[in-house]
């Protein structure tokens, strides 16, 4: 399948198999996972042809790209693999893909510059404030989009502190659950494992933390745990040796760290070196902490996750994944993506059977309401069924790491 690529990928995406060079459209190779996975072919009658146009806009360099480029991979993978199988109604999905480097602005420039390509959905963006800005724009001109890992409420609300009643983004869907409803699920599991004081550890002014943070305090004294202390960072700091002295001056039974896996790996060998030996807690965020800390550190971590590595349902993904790039799974957000991709597909079979023109407006309102109306569609994480807020209702699976591995432990 084409690949266009709207700026220059930097060295970190060589590791995926893509080229590229800035503002120039690329052919990249085709495909190597096993065609026994492809998704199928769709519509009964194979179209004359024909392309569909779809954006893909996320980080594919910069400090998080560790979590854009998977999920690229995956969109370019799933796809790959559904026009080798016939398209949808005959027709090949072209992926045009944009570096937005994680930057609210350069995801509405990216957006602006897909439209100018008659694109009937957009794949995106990867972290919060970058998709929240995407979402704005997609909202106003009523195109569809989708993301696998943007998880704070704003996404697909227009006004989050009112819930549904401020509005709802109708065009705007995701495969990954909520940071508040992470930060209920801590408590929740704190006050199961037994812990009555807990630290919370956070980012300032990041949406994704802070929104963690909250759904912690909502539900720490409904659970009967009590917050002892709170702790912050800036982002781009990476000296925690005074934040992690207070906390194990607290004494709490157990730490929560609703950040990501760089910072983490780095606060809790601080906390381990500042003599505080409690469980820490994080939310999916951590996916490959492991490879940030030392496995004595890091030893009974616990993260919760969308993605159960390992199990029957994500077996083939697993492998194609490694197949194609040579490399195993890095994170929960590549199978979130695939998951993502089916969701969308939903959406272009059925304006495909409506007939419609890829890329008007006419067929943008029935890849919307298609993607709204899958009941039960059954991914590699998990089933798909969408509320008033266009967000998935799904269980959370808790990830251990032992030995120095992340392991999956069960649904919670």
């Amino acid at each position: 399948m084409k690949k266009f690529f709207a700026m220059f990928m930097a060295a970190v995406m060589l590791m995926a198999c893509l080229a590229g060079c800035g503002g120039s459209k690329t052919e990249a190779p085709a495909s190597s996972a096993p065609a026994s996975s492809a998704p199928a072919a769709t519509g009964s009658e194979p179209a004359e042809g024909g392309e569909i146009n779809i954006a893909f806009i996320g980080n594919l360099t910069g400090d998080y790209a560790m979590y854009g480029v998977p999920v690229h991979n995956a969109v370019e993978m799933y796809f790959d693999q559904l026009n080798a199988a016939g398209g949808v109604n005959g027709k090949t999905v072209n992926v045009i893909s944009y570096d937005d480097k994680a930057d609210g602005t350069e995801s509405v420039n990216a957006f602006n510059l897909a439209m100018e390509q008659n694109i009937s959905a957009v794949f995106g963006s990867v972290l919060t404030g970058a998709t929240i800005a995407l979402a704005d724009a997609t909202y106003d001109a009523n195109v569809p989009q989708i993301t696998a890992s943007a998880t704070n409420p704003g996404v697909t609300l227009l006004d989050p502190d009112k819930g549904v009643a401020g509005g709802v983004r109708e065009n705007v869907f995701r495969t990954c659950f909520l940071d508040p409803f992470q930060g209920e699920k801590m408590a929740e599991y704190a006050a199961e494992q037994g812990a009555k004081t807990v630290a919370i550890f956070y980012e300032m002014g990041s949406d994704y933390s802070e929104a963690i943070v909250a759904g912690i305090e909502s539900k720490c004294a409904e659970a009967g745990v009590t917050v002892v202390d709170k702790e912050a960072f800036a982002t781009g700091d990476k000296d925690y040796k005074a934040q992690m002295t207070n906390v194990a001056a607290a004494n709490p039974d157990m730490v929560f760290m609703p950040i990501y896996y760089g910072e983490a790996g780095l606060a809790i060998t601080a906390l381990r070196a500042a003599g505080c030996t409690a469980p820490v807690v994080g939310g999916d965020g951590f996916g490959s902490v492991k490879d940030y800390a030392s496995a004595e550190d890091l030893e009974g971590t616990v993260y919760f996750s969308g993605y159960a590595p390992g199990t029957d349902s994500v077996a083939q993904f697993e492998a194609d994944y490694k197949a194609t790039f040579g490399e195993e799974v890095p994170n929960m957000f590549a199978p979130l993506a695939w998951d993502a991709c089916l969701v969308m597909t939903e959406g272009l079979k059925a304006a495909e059977a409506a007939g419609l023109e890829p890329g008007t407006d006419e067929y943008r309102q029935a890849v919307i309401d298609g993607m709204d109306s899958v009941n039960g569609l059954q991914g590699i994480t998990g089933s798909y069924v969408y509320n008033e807020s266009n967000d998935p209702v799904k269980s959370v699976a808790v990830i251990k790491v032992e030995g120095g591995a992340e392991v999956f432990d069960r649904f919670f």
